[in-house]
């Protein structure tokens, strides 16, 4: 049966709160830094290191390679955390806002990876040419790729990601290797099971959908820019993409909800046991095989590449962030040390990955850890792992395909009217085509 309708007035509304919630922080953290006076040129004590997520957990990887950079450097200066919200799209608006006014009050940030073209053109970043010497040696291509941006890098490698499949082993002797062959097996389960969820993932209005439905127009062999950096998007694998969400979302493979789950109400959806299969990042996976109170899969969990279409190859949205140095910081030389330290120490890579299942950028981490099977996944998915284009519109590109798709798969639009209106914003935005 058709989900429940009325998908796009709930989520505009929580889009709205969540912009209106982004940018009264920013006005507090614009507030917070014109309060301070002290801070002036050569007399901060302490480097402030903005990283995504408001609670601990989020947190954790930042205050872990804190607190051993702290350790290790008591004459300073010391690096404080300090976070901001969960959602990608939310952390952008409030560094935006904050950069754009010169402030003086973040050294450090995590800078997603589709946004280094933008950040580096409007001259809010540190360019780091310094440590492409070094950088170069150690990490792995791809992700210092994401990094650089018309032959300058401007971050360094932090974390990699890449959309991985998760799914219920002991439901599930073996992962599919289709998208068709994950549906027909999430519908013969699903009924098995008194109606699980065949599938669940982050449907919602936001960057994660754009993710989603790259991974499923690559998949099908569409391109959304040409090598020359001019539109490409053929409508035929774009419409095909769409209708394939469509058809998902009416048929219920997705999970109740989808239209708008972000990641954790996707992946509690999972842990919960209320779904088969799961589309998520790798930093789910230790949650998912541990032993939690709310945890209702320990043990039953299994990992894989994503599935492919039939007659073309796998592909997964490359994730991950890149530690950047403000332009405006006060301390560039220590924060640029920090972002050395962070990004090419050993220890500090492994740990992420062994403490918060966050893929490390550090190949050498992948040696130490080849027996772990996390490791050991990304190790086969990252190298065809696919950024999104590198482009300074990138952000308003994003918008544009969060709210065509959204549209094309909830119903609210032909899927073949959202494709074209996409195209064409495209083509007026970038050129080509």
């Amino acid at each position: 049966s058709e989900p429940a309708p009325q998908p796009e007035l709930d989520m505009s509304q929580g889009v709205q709160v969540s912009r209106r919630a982004a940018l009264a922080t920013a006005a507090a953290l614009i507030a917070t830094a014109c309060a301070h006076p002290a801070r002036r040129a050569g007399s901060r004590a302490e480097l402030v290191w903005v990283t995504g997520g408001l609670n601990a957990g989020d947190q954790g990887p930042a205050r872990d390679i804190a607190a051993r950079w702290n350790r290790l450097h008591p004459a300073g200066p010391v690096v404080r955390v300090e976070g901001l919200s969960p959602a990608a799209d939310e952390q952008r608006q409030v560094l935006a806002l904050e950069l754009n006014a010169g402030l003086s009050n973040v050294d450090i940030f995590e800078l997603d990876i589709d946004w280094t073209a933008e950040f580096a053109q409007r001259e809010w970043l540190v360019d780091l040419q310094e440590l492409r010497s070094e950088v170069e040696q150690v990490s792995l291509p791809g992700s210092v790729q994401t990094a650089t941006w018309d032959g300058t890098l401007w971050a360094a490698p932090y974390t990699a990601d890449a959309g991985i499949l998760y799914y219920r082993s002991d439901l599930v002797s073996t992962a599919p290797t289709t998208w068709e062959e994950l549906i027909e097996v999430g519908r013969r389960v699903s009924a098995e099971q008194n109606g699980m969820a065949p599938f669940v993932a982050d449907g919602a209005q936001y960057e994660g959908l754009v993710l989603q439905y790259l991974e499923y127009f690559w998949g099908l062999g569409g391109n959304v820019l040409s090598s020359d950096g001019s539109v490409s998007f053929p409508l035929d694998k774009a419409l095909q993409a769409a209708e394939f969400m469509r058809t998902a979302f009416r048929e219920g493979i997705y999970a109740p909800g989808f239209n708008t789950m972000k990641l954790d109400q996707a992946s509690s959806t999972f842990e919960s046991g209320e779904a088969i299969f799961m589309r998520l990042w790798p930093y789910a996976y230790r949650n998912m095989t541990g032993g939690g109170p709310d945890n209702q899969v320990a043990g039953k969990v299994g990992i894989a590449p994503l599935p492919a279409f039939a007659g073309h190859g796998p592909v997964a949205a490359r994730g991950g962030q890149n530690l950047a140095v403000s332009a405006f910081s006060r301390n560039v030389s220590a924060a640029v040390e920090f972002v050395r330290f962070a990004s090419t120490s050993r220890e500090v890579q492994r740990g992420l990955a062994e403490r918060h299942s966050r893929a490390p950028t550090l190949a050498a981490a992948y040696h130490d850890l080849r027996d772990d099977p996390l490791m050991m996944l990304l190790a086969r998915v990252l190298p065809t792992a696919r950024p999104r284009p590198a482009t300074t519109a990138w952000s308003v590109i994003s918008e544009e395909i969060q709210q065509q798709i959204f549209a094309a798969y909830t119903g609210v639009e032909e899927p073949g009217v959202a494709v074209g209106n996409l195209r064409r914003f495209l083509v007026a935005t970038v050129g080509g085509g």
